[in-house]
């Protein structure tokens, strides 16, 4: 999880409200938080409206009730971002987004993982090899899957902090290292 320790608590209590209220109602969350997260990122002034300390609290209020008026945003997500105006962290909400997206994912037991590659895989080996890491993982695996073409062959696997490296680089330094240690 990202972010700072602010982001996290103000995540953590509005999925705490959702959770309350059903799966489906985090889901509804997380969409309406992640549309807010995109147009703040196609939007460089909405971005330095928000940050900018000599707006006051209510003319940031008023511009997320426009801008939820036309998002067709309503409840308990618009309350929220009235509150993160009020406690002036809306500069925050990137990183709130990711962390109740990451608290989601824990609670739908989905992991989402990088997996890099030397050259493209077609839909169908991909649907495969996804499958085959979550039966293994014992969860829903979600993974997003690049080209590197410097590792050769083979696969890297990054899941969180962790990394599962069955590349051809990496089999061939590690017999390098064999090789230049005499072993």
């Amino acid at each position: 999880m990202t972010g700072s320790i602010v982001a996290r608590r103000y995540a953590r209590a509005l999925f705490a409200f959702g959770r309350s209220k059903g799966l489906p109602e985090l889901e509804d969350y997380a969409v309406s938080l992640g549309t807010v997260c995109l147009l703040l990122e196609q939007s460089p002034d909405l971005q330095m409206a928000f940050k900018n300390p000599t707006f006051t609290a209510t003319e940031k209020k008023n511009l997320l009730d426009s801008l939820a008026s036309k998002l067709k945003m309503r409840g308990v997500v618009l309350d929220f971002c009235r509150l993160l105006a009020d406690k002036n962290r809306l500069n925050d909400f990137s990183a709130i987004t990711d962390s109740f997206n990451a608290l989601l994912d824990a609670e739908k037991n989905i992991v989402r993982g990088e997996l890099y590659t030397a050259i493209p895989l077609d839909d169908s080996k991909k649907t495969e090899l996804s499958r085959q890491l979550s039966e293994k993982g014992a969860c829903a695996l979600e993974l997003e899957f690049n080209v590197s073409p410097e590792i050769l062959g083979g696969l890297v696997l990054k899941i969180g902090d962790r990394v599962m490296d069955a590349s051809l680089r990496a089999q061939l330094s590690i017999l390098k290292d064999t090789i230049k240690k005499g072993e």
